[in-house]
């Protein structure tokens, strides 16, 4: 595997408080990447490690084969960011935004015009390139700036809570640039999320808590730590009916969201025996498979967006 990114022992402290503690991964060249977490997990702090924004206080992280730290300009050179807060100089246009960062990373007029075309239309903003950034809406603005971060060729894409905020139908489309994007140039994605369907889209997710990476593998994979079927059920008496399954059936109920989460192997066949030998009432019960967010509250006992 020729590696894109490569983490070892990462650290960053703010005074007292570890932000980043001692983490270590792996990005292969066209991976589609993701830390996923809950707000405040490191996610942010790691992302501005490796686009050099921030030195790392110990540990060691290489960026298309540069040291973040003795090789920062070649680092930046190599890469590009879509910030999680907006960047844009919304009293230029467009195609002025566009020209402006052309001209920071040196790309030839020529050709940061073909590009830029070439993006814009893929975005569907080719018709408003001469309009004021001001008068976008948000998702025209993210689409825009995923073609700012492209345009000057990075062999790494960083995505920092890109789709935060933004409509459905919009983060929809933003997914499906990004896969083109991916298909067409080969680019690495690296992508910083708490949207759980959008890590199940990658390639491989790395879930991050309190500045650790606690499991990293493929979506597939990690959710078969789980494994068997969720059931979520709402009773007339959750503490009775947590006791009679503990009791009747030798499971361990979580409560979450005032509901009760258990794990079964075949959810289809027990339901009907559940429904039966219950004592309480069912108000409602559902049946799924597990999620990304069920790995982590099998992992740290708490959901994501806890």
């Amino acid at each position: 595997m020729t590696a894109a990114i490569e983490v070892h022992e990462l650290v960053k402290q703010y005074g007292d408080v570890t932000a980043v503690a001692g983490i270590n991964f792996t990005v292969a060249r066209g991976e589609f990447f993701a830390f996923l977490g809950p707000n405040g997990a490191g996610k942010t702090t790691t992302i501005n490690i490796l686009c050099t924004l921030a030195r790392p206080t110990s540990g060691r992280a290489r960026v298309a084969s540069c040291d973040v730290v003795r090789e920062p300009h070649r680092v930046r050179e190599r890469i590009g960011i879509i910030f999680q807060d907006p960047s844009l100089d919304t009293q230029l246009t467009a195609w002025k935004n566009l020209a402006l960062h052309a001209r920071v990373y040196g790309v030839p007029g020529t050709l940061w015009r073909q590009r830029a075309e070439q993006l814009l239309r893929l975005v569907e903003l080719w018709d408003r390139r001469h309009q004021l950034v001001r008068t976008f809406s948000g998702g025209m603005k993210r689409r825009l700036e995923l073609v700012r971060g492209l345009l000057h060729r990075p062999e790494i894409l960083f995505l920092d809570e890109p789709t935060l905020g933004l409509d459905p139908q919009t983060r929809r489309q933003i997914w499906s640039y990004l896969e083109t994007l991916r298909r067409e140039t080969g680019v690495t994605l690296f992508l910083t999320t708490h949207y759980l369907e959008e890590a199940e889209q990658c390639d491989r997710v790395a879930i991050i808590d309190h500045g650790r990476v606690i499991a990293l593998d493929t979506p597939d994979r990690l959710k078969a730590r789980v494994g068997r079927d969720i059931i979520v059920l709402a009773t007339a008496d959750d503490a009775r009916a947590a006791s009679e399954l503990r009791e009747r059936f030798s499971l361990q109920p979580l409560v979450v969201d005032g509901t009760l989460r258990v794990e079964v192997e075949r959810g289809d066949t027990f339901i009907p025996e559940l429904v039966r030998q219950l004592s309480v009432p069912i108000r409602s019960v559902s049946l799924r498979r597990p999620s990304l967010d069920d790995v982590f509250l099998a992992l740290t006992g708490r959901q994501i967006r806890s």
